[in-house]
């Protein structure tokens, strides 16, 4: 290697305390010749004159070049449009941007665009010039370009007027005339791309025409990009978009890789439909509808990261087909009807028109379970339902309820010409005026809940109308807001009551004692001494970082360092000196975007990539478990005991599907079998104590978005009580029922031990974990068992608990019963080293 390429690239400047070596300072012979002046003399005179006058200039030449050079910097816009032609016919060859009608049209155009921006002595200075790119139906619709150069500080004033709709002036005999031009400013994400792919296509009757990004399945898309699909379709026609494989990086607000896709073959920001980025499961597809035959798909990408992209099928459907079509009039006492192309994107300008009509001493009920529309703002002038001249937009909690006083109701849907959204389905019936809920309690939402639900301590309206004016009996708490709850939520550590009076007075402890969040009371000295001596951890929670002498109930670095902070693992904050907290690879990772399960819904594919489906061989889904590492998972231990007909605790016995999401196509999933299976040597079949088990794959697998591992808490790591958490399975979708065909997920949240263990008769033990949603209706049931309770961190998931046991499935108070993973964390280590 040269020596002179090595080391240092620059010398460092010497600072006051590193003397540079090669100064001697040698003392004064004369003191006196180091006294202070009286006076700077002729020469410092005439030297600070000069450095005065230097000043001064430099300080005038910066003013003038902030206020002259500076002021006058332009910066590059384009702006993107669409002009209505009046006076011409459309031809097939304008759509082929190099024949000659194309160019000789797209040249008039372009002229008539530089002679209309001279005439504006706003515009005119700044005019570059103009390039047509497309031309569309109707008479002729064409879309262009115009490109300015624009002072800074004027940028805003140009938009607003350039955005201004115009209308063509009389002109000479032979000039274009339009009625209406529309503009925007192009995105400056678009136009700054090194590299530009623009595409053409026409869909044809039952043809589907194939866009998907460049490199795709095969290699990511490239970086740095723009790619533009223009599509067409036949006359009265207008296009489907549908997506089957949609995988972009995602990142917030879409800023660095994008799709948006227009209602225009110009990107017009007041035509786009949608911007997208992020991934969509195939379960939950991207699908769009133009309002007319032409649609503009642009594709943008930063200079990095590498994702798969997406494929995209484009068809044309006849307008005022079924798919497309709306409103009308509806009959009889009962009925549905949803926004076009539901629960896929509506298209924009739109309008339809429902008239609803009943028996005659009847009115009517409408009743939404889904709407999602876009722009939610005050008096909804964009997207909007319309009911009873009432204005409904954005989204609304599901059985939204609107009502008529007549039998006959009129319901009106509107899109505007941009950002589309999934819509909405809707049930109308016919009830009578003076029963609108029969043998049912009304809620002020006019929703209609079963009359056992009234003043039971559950929001079951779901606008608390069902416990307001109550009468709190001696089984409940009586809050102080005028709400009743159930007696066994008090002093559980949660804040039911809205008021923290079930939290009041839950331990007369003394002024030097600490209250627990369970209620208990222990001395103040054991606060934050790294013992868990509440039992609930928290006399242990906000304690700080520091390092305190190691025990049991403390987080241990891998240097030996103790923590008493209560779960510092992979919380984004360095608390180990070494780091070690935040060592945590890709666990509890969930890839995409945006229930076991009783009362659940449809979990995305891909959403619980730990997930596992144990299969006895050659037969049916029959346990849950979670990925831990490449090599194991966890389960439950009774999903493991031999049974008369099957050797369940022999690992020949058993296939093992990651990657899972539907049951019917297992070919989509990992298929492993098993080496070895560990069942926990304490487990006891009839308390369930201890239900754990460890599964050892016969081969490695390879991590990717669908297969990924669950994070494993510490020994001391804590889910508190009312902490949400994720219940996930196959299992049976009710008690007695049938396990689903598609993974199920839920919300429940983890209830106090102390009133789980009252409400299970004093079945539990300290090694289980108590969680649901005890009004009941979420539950994990059959089926699900050995399944993961994931639990969020901060941008993570822990595996809080394995499915166990329960009474039944989604009983009102009897939750579901969890083993308790932190409580054997060591035991996994010592079997997997994981």
């Amino acid at each position: 290697m040269d020596p002179m390429n090595s080391g240092m690239r620059y010398t460092p400047k010497s600072s006051d305390k590193d003397w540079d070596q090669a100064v001697t300072f040698l003392p004064a012979s004369d003191g006196s010749k180091l006294e202070k002046k009286k006076g700077p003399g002729k020469l410092g005179t005439i030297i600070g004159v000069v450095i005065a006058a230097c000043a001064l200039s430099l300080i005038i030449g910066l003013l003038v070049w902030h206020f002259h050079f500076r002021q006058g910097h332009k910066i590059k816009k384009l702006y993107t449009g669409s002009m209505h032609i009046t006076n011409q016919e459309y031809l097939p060859a304008y759509e082929d941007n190099n024949s000659t009608e194309f160019q000789a049209l797209a040249k008039e155009v372009e002229a008539q665009l530089k002679d209309m921006y001279s005439k504006s002595p706003q515009l005119s200075k700044y005019y570059v010039d103009s390039t047509v790119n497309a031309f569309s139906q109707g008479s002729v619709m064409a879309y262009y370009e115009s490109e300015f150069h624009v002072p800074l500080s004027l940028e805003s004033s140009i938009n607003d007027l350039m955005s201004k709709s115009q209308r063509s002036s009389p002109g000479p005999s032979g000039a274009l005339i339009f009625d209406t031009m529309e503009t925007s400013a192009v995105d400056s994400r678009i136009f700054t791309k090194s590299s530009v792919q623009r595409f053409t296509a026409r869909t044809r009757p039952n043809q589907a025409v194939l866009v998907k990004s460049p490199g795709f399945p095969d290699y990511p898309y490239p970086p740095n990009t723009l790619v533009q699909w223009q599509l067409r379709a036949d006359p009265n026609n207008v296009i489907k978009l549908d997506f089957s494989t949609f995988y972009l990086e995602n990142a917030q607000d879409c800023k660095n890789d994008f799709v948006k896709v227009y209602d225009s073959l110009a990107a017009l920001e007041s035509r786009m439909m949608a911007e997208k980025c992020g991934y969509y499961s195939p379960n939950d597809p991207l699908s769009f509808i133009s309002s007319s035959n032409v649609m503009l798909v642009t594709l943008a990408t930063n200079e990095k990261g590498e994702y798969p992209g997406f494929r995209a099928q484009a068809t044309q459907v006849m307008k005022g087909s079924r798919e497309v079509a709306c409103g009308g009039l509806l009959t009889g006492t009962s009925g549905s009807f949803t926004s076009p192309n539901y629960p896929k994107y509506y298209p924009p300008l739109t309008n339809c028109e429902w008239t609803i009509e009943v028996p005659v001493n009847m009115n009517v009920k409408v009743i939404f379970s889904k709407f999602m529309l876009s722009k939610n703002e005050p008096n909804c002038p964009k997207d909007y339902v319309q009911v009873n001249g009432e204005r409904l937009c954005g989204t609304l909690q599901a059985n939204t309820v609107r009502t008529s006083n007549t039998n006959k109701m009129t319901v009106v849907f509107s899109s505007d010409s941009s950002l589309v959204d999934r819509g909405f389905d809707a049930t109308y019936v016919a009830f009578e005026p003076t029963n609108p809920c029969p043998d049912k309690f009304q809620c002020s939402s006019k929703r209609c809940i079963s009359l056992e639900l009234r003043c039971d301590g559950w929001n079951d309206c779901g606008d608390n109308s069902d416990e307001r004016n109550c009468k709190c009996d001696t089984s409940m708490i009586s809050c102080k807001n005028g709400l009743c709850k159930p007696m066994f939520w008090k002093c559980d550590g949660v804040d039911d009551c809205g008021d923290r009076t079930d939290e009041m007075d839950c331990a007369s402890c003394k002024p030097d004692e600490f209250v627990c969040g369970n209620g208990k009371c222990i001395s103040m000295k054991q606060k934050c001494d790294g013992h868990n001596d509440c039992s609930d951890n928290s006399d242990e929670a906000d304690c700080g970082r520091a390092s305190i002498q190691c025990t049991v109930n403390n987080y241990v670095c891998k240097n030996g360092q103790c923590l008493s902070k209560v779960n510092p693992e992979c919380d984004g904050v360095k608390d180990c000196t070494d780091g070690s907290d935040e060592d945590c690879g890709d666990c509890g990772k969930q890839p995409y975007k945006t229930s076991r399960i009783v009362g659940g819904q449809e979990a995305t594919e891909g959403e619980w990539p730990w997930q596992v489906s144990l299969h006895i061989k050659n037969s049916i889904h029959v346990c849950g478990a979670s990925i831990i590492s490449d090599r194991w998972l966890v389960t439950a231990a009774h999903c493991v005991q031999e049974d008369p007909k099957f050797k369940l605790n022999q690992a020949s016995s058993w296939e093992v599907y990651l990657g899972l999401h539907n049951q019917k196509q297992l070919e989509k999933a990992e298929k492993r079998l098993l080496k070895q299976i560990i069942a926990h040597p304490n487990y006891n079949e009839y308390t369930y104590d201890n239900d754990i088990a460890l599964m050892e794959l016969d081969q490695p697998v390879a991590f990717k978005e669908s297969i990924r591992p669950i994070c494993l808490p510490s020994a001391t790591y804590s889910f508190p009580a009312g902490k949400e958490v994720w219940i996930t399975g196959w299992g049976a979708t009710r008690e007695g029922g049938v396990g689903a065909q598609v993974l199920q997920k839920a919300a429940v949240r983890i209830i106090n031990s102390t009133v789980c263990d009252t409400l299970m008769n004093g079945q539990l033990t300290s090694r289980m974990t108590c969680a649901g949603v005890l009004a009941g209706g979420v539950d994990a049931c059959q089926g699900d068992s050995g399944g993961p309770l994931s639990s969020v961190g901060t941008g993570r998931m822990f595996l809080a608990g394995v499915v166990s046991w329960g009474d039944g499935c989604a009983r009102r108070n009897k939750p579901g019963i969890y083993t308790n993973v932190p409580k054997f964390r060591a035991w996994i280590k010592e079997k997997t080293g994981v």
